[in-house]
């Protein structure tokens, strides 16, 4: 049985030394001071490992099954479901009109690293009634917010979005799914989606599915497309639940893994729908909800690979195995612990470096989110712009680092009732589900590196060299600042070769993306891991009482500047022999 406890301490330390919350110039951030933070953080600290850790095998084990009609979720969720819901965990975020409590998008972020890592499957039902949520605060009618954001915030009724079909996937141009207009406004919804995450379950009175369906006059392709909201069961006007809409679930899928999420197959049989948004503008307004999504999931990449670093680390200190080869560490003992092996450390160290870079960047990230709620563009185009990397990088490494977690145990990481397994088989989910990874590539490329301008990359790539300048003739910060320098120009560098190779042949740009969002992602965690050697060295000179956290923490950046970010040198080489070789076989020959 595997465990977790909140890195509470980490995080108040990115909180309050590195991003320093309650100096922000934003609406509730000065409110964010460190008593306030420690206590919601303490307390989802407590619900994550207390109440939904222990439901993370059970999930596993029984998964989802349809009864009757129904979802049934596994044995212990509706209860926890009902803690999450009546303790205002799903309202942190949400407008203080529709029954939220108005906290900073930071908040949500940081409660949800601890729900996710300590039950990615069951945190996912919250998860996409967020971004409905979102996407009907932002594009919905008065009356629209009113009927359904107060039950969704309070997860009364939870929300999911249904894009993909039998047929496509990420080409939504090809979608089948139509709606009619209907003389009082409502439209007549036909179809059938895949892969709905939360689709259907039993903890929830209703389920609000945002659904994509061409309309007539839209025309072909995705311009013609527009959004409805299909609620499982029609509100009456006086707010309360009137009949089962012509909606069902054709089937629960099998999967790899967050079994304890029902992933359904649902049929739409002329069901009852409004329009989201504008007509035949439905992409505008699903992608205020798949953004959200995005950003859900590249947390998910590293909360996960957090959970499994923890086990694997308690695994190492604990198993006896071999002797030191520098002199014997547990001489009462048959064998040292695995822990004093260098390869043992390695392996951790990748693990330690990659998650609390990502928590970083993701924590960053989520400022920017707020700046641009607030109006910030140059915020909302930096998010923009980092979103494919964040989506990709940490949900890849994320992944990768569950898979060396289980390494670490050997044999034992294959066995089933160890753990290990799972959190390995629930993290490959997120390459994935909210567009996979090959497609975040193409889209930094293709799209986000050229949008207005490219003004938003050089932004990023100024932030970078100001963050080195800001250390000119600080020796101690010289093994963070010079590594950064390097890896910034390697993917300047390649955008430059982009720009130089892919006007004349665009294979040669696109056969690269890939190398191009892990680079930017290294950059990334460098400039992050910068950031925090400062906080760091900060809190050392101004005589902090935990030194051994603040030491553990810039040796743990020393490590990923030597050792991980080289890796963008490596990208580079990859990317400059263009397209030659990956395009060289005809289809025939693969």
């Amino acid at each position: 049985m595997t465990s977790y406890t909140a890195p509470l301490k980490d995080m108040q330390f990115l909180l309050h030394e590195v991003l320093k919350i309650s100096e922000v110039d934003l609406p509730g951030y000065g409110d964010l001071d460190k008593g306030f933070t420690e206590a919601v953080l303490d307390e989802a600290g407590k619900v994550a490992s207390d109440i939904l850790a222990p439901l993370n095998a059970v999930g596993d084990r029984e998964g989802c099954h349809l009864e009757n009609g129904i979802v049934r979720t596994p044995t212990g969720f509706k209860a926890a479901f009902d803690t999450i819901r009546k303790g205002g965990w799903t309202a942190l975020d949400a407008a203080p009109d529709y029954g939220g409590q108005g906290l900073p998008y930071l908040m949500h972020t940081a409660v949800n690293e601890t729900f996710v890592s300590a039950n990615m499957a069951f945190n996912m039902y919250q998860g996409l009634t967020h971004g409905a949520y979102s996407a009907i605060l932002v594009h919905g009618t008065d009356e629209q917010k009113r009927t359904w954001l107060p039950k969704l915030v309070s997860c009364e009724w939870t929300g999911t979005m249904n894009l993909t079909e039998p047929h496509c996937g990420t080409d939504l141009g090809l979608l089948r799914t139509r709606a009619e207009p209907q003389a009082d406004g409502s439209y007549k919804v036909t179809g059938q989606k895949i892969f709905i995450s939360a689709g259907d379950h039993d903890m929830a009175s209703n389920i609000v599915h945002l659904v994509l369906a061409k309309a007539p006059g839209g025309g072909e392709g995705t311009k013609g497309i527009s959004l409805f909201i299909v609620p499982k069961v029609l509100v009456n006007d006086d707010g309360s639940l009137g009949t089962r809409n012509a909606v069902s679930v054709g089937k629960v899928e099998e999967k790899m893994g967050i079994h304890g999420n029902a992933t359904c197959v649902m049929n739409y049989d002329g069901a009852t729908g409004w329009l989201l948004g504008d007509l035949h503008k439905g992409m505008k307004a699903m992608f205020t909800m798949m953004n959200e999504a995005r950003l859900g999931v590249a947390l998910q990449g590293y909360a996960v690979a957090e959970a499994s670093y923890q086990n694997a680390v308690a695994y190492a200190k604990d198993r006896l195995q071999g002797r030191d080869v520098t002199a014997v560490k547990n001489p009462g003992g048959p064998a040292d612990p695995l822990i004093v092996h260098p390869d043992i450390r390695r392996n951790l160290m990748e693990q330690k470096s990659f998650v609390e870079g990502a928590r970083a960047l993701t924590f960053w990230g989520a400022t920017l989110i707020d700046r641009a709620h607030h109006g910030d563009l140059a915020a909302d185009g930096l998010i923009g712009l980092l979103t494919p990397v964040l989506k990709g990088f940490q949900t890849d490494k994320g992944f990768e680092m569950a898979i060396a977690a289980q390494q670490v145990y050997g044999g034992h990481g294959y066995i089933e009732e160890w753990g290990m397994s799972q959190f390995a088989r629930d993290a490959r989910i997120a390459m994935i589900y909210e567009g996979a990874n090959g497609v975040q590539a193409l889209d930094l490329v293709g799209r986000k590196l050229a949008t207005d301008g490219g003004k938003h990359v050089m932004a990023f790539f100024e932030m970078v060299k100001a963050e080195c300048k800001a250390h000119d003739g600080d020796e101690r910060m010289s093994g963070f600042v010079e590594p950064l320098k390097a890896a910034s120009k390697q993917l300047q560098a390649a955008g430059l070769y982009f720009m130089q190779s892919g006007m004349k042949n665009p294979n040669a740009a696109l056969a690269g993306s890939y190398d191009f969002m892990h680079m930017m992602g290294h950059v990334c965690l460098g400039l992050m891991w910068t950031r925090m050697a400062k906080a760091a060295y900060l809190a050392l000179d101004t005589g902090a009482q935990d030194r051994d956290f603040y030491q553990a923490k810039i040796a743990t950046g020393r490590f990923y500047m030597a050792r991980q970010l080289p890796a963008c040198g490596m990208h580079l080489a990859r990317i400059e022999t263009g397209a030659e070789t990956v395009m060289a076989l005809t289809a025939e020959a693969f």
